[in-house]
């Protein structure tokens, strides 16, 4: 891919004002050093993922379709006499049914005792404005549905990552989900149901590919079709697929990878992907690889268990009934608003309040979360992305401060990534009070720009979840007001990542070391200064992408 001088300065916005050294403070008003090797090569860089392709289709403003219902008239009070949740759960299966559409939820206070399921493509919720509709959750999950147990044997409580009071998930999935946990057994949360065969195979891959192709070779493309939603199935060989997403530094081939048994139970990667054309063997895809394809990792493309696509809940505030924040793990699953198995979905003005966990990404892909906020007592994750959850877009949020102390032994956790998630992007965000939680898992090729954070809390994650950062990692523009270093600043603990315009940060609190020995790879720039061309890494990549 060739570019020309015009085409760059189109996609930076600014002529070039000169370049930083690698470390140090830098003078006002730079350009990146990492910015302009970016543009030369934006798909295969050493240290920064191509993220241009985040968010509902791939960054397109979420669709506005017509209402189709008002939960009044379905027998919705608003006025909290009685529980609405009925009411608004037929009118999200009567639009449903028509096959898509908006169900209106009028401005008053919704009292739900039950989950509000949005388990129809292309149903939006719509309320008048998060500052005008309200649903006022009286249960929790374990209320609602049981207890809901860790896949790994503790007495953790799973309703601490995942469920939310307003579910988004296909209808064919929910029900099978509730019943599992309410037989006490584990209800598989990804994008191929409880068995891995559920994903049938469509063709195999054969050859190689280089990371940021966009052009795979298949056995069969037969089955194959322009528009088609498919699952790219990666199996590991020997650790090699862990160590290429940890960019294959030379710390990776000493790294203890056998004992890392919940890491090793994310496995195979799963990519959800569309395919834009096939022409005999070769296949288009509508995005970049974020892996290569090796012929020792037996890649193929597979179906998936059912997914909700085109599905928005808009203009509502989700409180809880308020208890104290629960001590870590414990979560009794007052949880704001979850997408599951969900691609291509959004959620644009919605407020949660009083919740253990706020917003939940769990196996999804494509989902928009814009101009969100949490807000009230403290929460365990305010937002969490999980269970290989890939190409995500959070853009304009706020996380406040908490209303009161949280009681000893609560976890704070803040804006979360793991589990092989990649892709996905952090942008716009006033954090008052949070962390940015890498929660080991091995993410990799995520974003977080222009940003300011009070740096309180901490990471999570076991050791036996492997890495706490894959390769290609980026902080780019980050204000931290208290000057913790800690999951901002990276470039020492994270490989193959870049850390660039970040206010100058040290070290207290909790502080990590690098899971890899040696040379990582990394890159530090304009330390110092949020002065920087261009503010906003995932706005220029669009820029860029469009030119």
């Amino acid at each position: 891919m060739s570019i020309d001088r015009r085409q760059f300065l189109l996609a930076t916005g600014a002529a070039l004002v000169g370049t930083s050294a690698l470390t140090g403070t830098a003078s006002a008003a730079s350009s990146a050093t990492l910015w302009q090797e970016f543009v030369a090569n934006p798909y295969n860089h050493p240290q920064i993922p191509n993220i241009a392709y985040a968010g509902y289709r791939m960054g397109e403003k979420p669709a506005h379709r017509p209402v189709l219902a008002n939960v009044l008239f379905f027998g919705a009070r608003r006025d909290g006499s009685a529980d609405a949740a009925p009411a608004i759960n037929k009118a999200i299966e009567f639009v449903g049914r028509f096959g898509g559409g908006t169900v209106y939820v009028p401005p008053g206070r919704y009292r739900i005792d039950d989950i509000i399921r949005v388990g129809y493509d292309n149903v939006v919720l719509r309320g008048a404005g998060s500052s005008k509709t309200t649903f006022y959750a009286t249960r929790s999950l374990e209320e609602i549905v049981g207890i809901n147990r860790s896949r790994y044997g503790s007495e953790n409580s799973a309703w601490s990552w995942s469920g939310g009071l307003v579910w988004v998930c296909h209808r064919d999935r929910y029900q099978p989900l509730v019943d599992a946990i309410k037989a006490h057994k584990w209800p598989f949360e990804g994008w191929t149901g409880n068995e891995l065969e559920l994903g049938s195979t469509l063709t195999g891959v054969t050859g190689s590919a280089a990371r940021g192709a966009f052009v795979v070779t298949v056995e069969n493309g037969h089955k194959l079709r322009a528009g088609q939603r498919v699952l790219l199935r990666v199996d590991d060989d020997g650790y090699s697929l862990p160590k290429h997403m940890c960019g294959d530094v030379e710390g990776t081939k000493t790294y203890k990878w056998d004992d890392k048994d919940k890491l090793l139970s994310y496995f195979p990667f799963l990519w959800p992907v569309k395919i834009e054309w096939v022409r005999g063997n070769r296949v288009k895809l509508a995005q970049p690889l974020p892996v290569e394809i090796r012929p020792e990792w037996k890649a193929r493309l597979t179906t998936m268990a059912p997914v909700i696509t085109g599905a928005g809940v808009e203009g509502i505030k989700i409180e809880m009934f308020k208890v104290p924040t629960p001590k870590h793990l414990q979560d009794k699953g007052y949880n704001g608003l979850a997408f599951q198995c969900a691609w291509d979905c959004w959620a644009d003005d919605v407020h949660v309040q009083d919740v253990d966990n706020g917003f939940l990404l769990v196996s999804s892909k494509g989902i928009s979360l814009l101009n969100t906020r949490v807000s009230g007592r403290g929460h365990h994750h305010a937002y969490a992305t999980r269970e290989q959850s890939h190409d995500n877009l959070t853009d304009g949020f706020v996380i406040e401060a908490p209303s009161e102390p949280s009681q000893a032994g609560a976890g704070n956790h803040g804006l979360n990534v793991e589990g092989l998630s990649c892709g996905n992007v952090w942008t716009r965000g006033k954090m008052d009070y949070d962390v940015f939680d890498t929660h080991r898992g091995l993410p990799f090729g995520n974003v977080r720009t222009e940003i300011t954070i009070n740096n309180v809390g901490a990471h999570g994650g076991s050791a036996n979840a492997g890495p706490l950062y894959g390769a290609r990692f980026a902080h780019w523009n980050v204000t931290v007001t208290n000057q913790r270093a800690g999951n901002v600043r990276i470039d020492q603990v994270a490989p193959c990542s870049a850390t660039v315009a970040i206010s100058e940060v040290r070290d207290f609190g909790q502080i990590d070391k690098p899971d890899f020995a040696g040379a990582l790879n990394s890159r530090l720039e304009l330390y110092g200064t949020n002065e920087v061309t261009p503010k906003n890494l995932y706005d220029a990549q669009r820029k860029l992408r469009r030119n």
